[in-house]
């Protein structure tokens, strides 16, 4: 499902800062969130930014993701320099190559859960054929395709966010950004969501940036960046990066 060719080069740097600074100004005050950070991100990894609220990590998440520009500094994604991106091509860019998931799961009262993981794709130039066919087999992937028809208030908040993981690996994205998403699920839920997080980068090639103040993470994470007053404190990788293996399946219960 990766937008990578294979997963041969599992050193390849997707995604790299240097010297990234942001600051924000509310009336005489100015706050510097992000000072002079470096960093670069290999493809196949769960790389988890870690850090107390308020340290700087989801700017950064939004930053490396091309949400936010940086008020100084570079950023790299799949070696394109998004600075030089205009907003159009910026919006593409994002479109074709990044996948989102975030703590509030970001669904649609209305839609049925298939129709939450087409969504996106609507906007990419697919066929009705190849949009059903790419759902579908998100939606196996995370064990919610029984659930299909179902609209969010009938879901749990772990099917939410299972559901938010088919919509973004149904881009088939390079780069899957995850914002603190298991702040808001029980224990069972959260460990199912760092599971999947994982399996997705060591099965399929995507880079999975996640930031997240949640303690259970660490030990399902390739690499932990820990940081603090807008800096990146320690660098510690966790687990090494194995050969690829058959693509799992969650139950949907």
């Amino acid at each position: 499902m990766s937008a990578l060719p294979d997963r041969q080069q599992d050193s390849l740097v997707a995604l790299e800062a240097r010297d990234v600074g942001k600051a924000f100004v509310s009336g005489q005050v100015r706050t510097v969130v992000l000072e002079r950070v470096s960093l670069q991100i290999n493809a196949g990894e769960l790389t988890l930014i870690a850090g107390p609220s308020g340290c700087g990590k989801s700017t950064l998440l939004s930053i490396l993701s091309g949400l936010q520009r940086p008020d100084s500094g570079e950023v790299f994604a799949l070696g394109e320099r998004l600075a030089g991106l205009g907003l159009s091509a910026l919006e593409r860019f994002r479109l074709r190559h990044t996948g989102f998931v975030f703590q509030g799961f970001g669904l649609f009262p209305a839609l049925q859960v298939a129709e939450q993981v087409e969504l996106p794709l609507q906007y990419m130039g697919l066929s009705r054929t190849e949009m059903r066919e790419r759902a579908t087999e998100a939606l196996q992937e995370v064990g919610m395709w029984s659930r299909r028809h179902l609209r969010p208030l009938e879901l749990s908040g772990g099917e939410k966010q299972r559901v938010a993981i088919a919509r973004a690996l149904a881009k088939r994205p390079a780069l899957l950004f995850a914002d603190e998403p298991t702040s808001s699920l029980d224990a069972a839920n959260g460990q199912l969501v760092i599971d999947m997080l994982h399996d997705i980068a060591r099965l399929h090639g995507n880079t999975v940036l996640c930031v997240s103040h949640d303690p259970r993470l660490i030990a399902h994470a390739d690499r932990v960046l820990r940081m603090e007053d807008g800096r990146i404190l320690d660098d510690q990788r966790i687990n090494p990066l194995p050969a690829a293996q058959p693509t799992p399946t969650w139950s949907s219960t």
